[in-house]
């Protein structure tokens, strides 16, 4: 499982740290902070360069930090998998509302995957939610980790949380799945190798999944996190 990354860039590490804790969500304590780039001055304010820091989420701290604040739903006598929609959608308004955002919440069971795994999605809709998104949804993938993490320590095994904030995700996957095939006709058509922006695995998993059967073109990732791409060459 990979590890929720988020990189800022400010004119000093404090307040680029400052910003990325605002857009987890999260304590200090809760991340790993990593400069990746000390910045500069310049000479004479000519040629500044602000910096640049990496904030990687502890899942373990994550966990703790965010549930200290948190009241957790009483158990009712309803059947357990009642219970754990109520409480993420509870744990959700409770996020939102530390992030001084207000927005509706619904909680539903998606469709099994090949494995038999049942998702368990969460719907948020409200006024002016880009906030929650954020740059190629990195603020939306933390806090659907999160959410993860906490739903599945409430329910004593790995629980599959996907949030999805006014459709967005299932705009975005339309987008990726148009933007496998158009790269796949420019592969072909020029007989070049198709190199996409860095994406998330889930993002990456989407290209593939849209490729796998294609008669002429195969696709892989290449490069490291979090700047992993997908490549997409003609079939030999």
């Amino acid at each position: 499982m990979e590890r929720t990354t988020l990189e800022i860039i400010a004119p000093s590490i404090e307040e680029a740290v400052a910003r990325g804790l605002e857009q987890l969500g999260v304590s200090r304590e809760s991340v790993e902070v990593d400069v990746l780039d000390e910045g500069s001055k310049g000479f004479l304010g000519f040629g500044a360069r602000q910096v640049r820091v990496r904030l990687t989420l502890k899942p373990l701290e994550a966990v703790s930090t965010v549930q200290a604040s948190l009241v957790s739903p009483p158990v009712s006598s309803a059947a357990a998998d009642d219970h754990l929609l109520e409480f993420a959608a509870q744990t959700t308004r409770d996020l939102l509302s530390r992030m001084k955002l207000t927005a509706r919440v619904e909680t539903r069971y998606g469709e099994p995957d090949l494995q038999g795994d049942v998702p368990l999605h969460v719907e948020i809709r409200g006024d002016d939610l880009s906030v929650l998104i954020g740059r190629r949804a990195e603020t939306l993938n933390a806090l659907q980790y999160i959410l993860a993490l906490i739903v599945s320590k409430e329910a004593d095994r790995w629980v599959q949380v996907v949030v999805d904030v006014e459709g967005y995700r299932a705009r975005r996957e339309r987008q990726l799945r148009q933007l496998a095939r158009r790269m796949a006709e420019q592969a072909i058509r020029t007989g070049k190798r198709q190199v996409l922006e860095p994406m998330s695995s889930a993002e990456r998993r989407i290209i593939h999944l849209e490729l796998r059967d294609h008669p002429q073109v195969t696709s892989e990732s290449i490069g490291e996190e979090p700047n992993r791409k997908v490549t997409i060459v003609l079939k030999k």
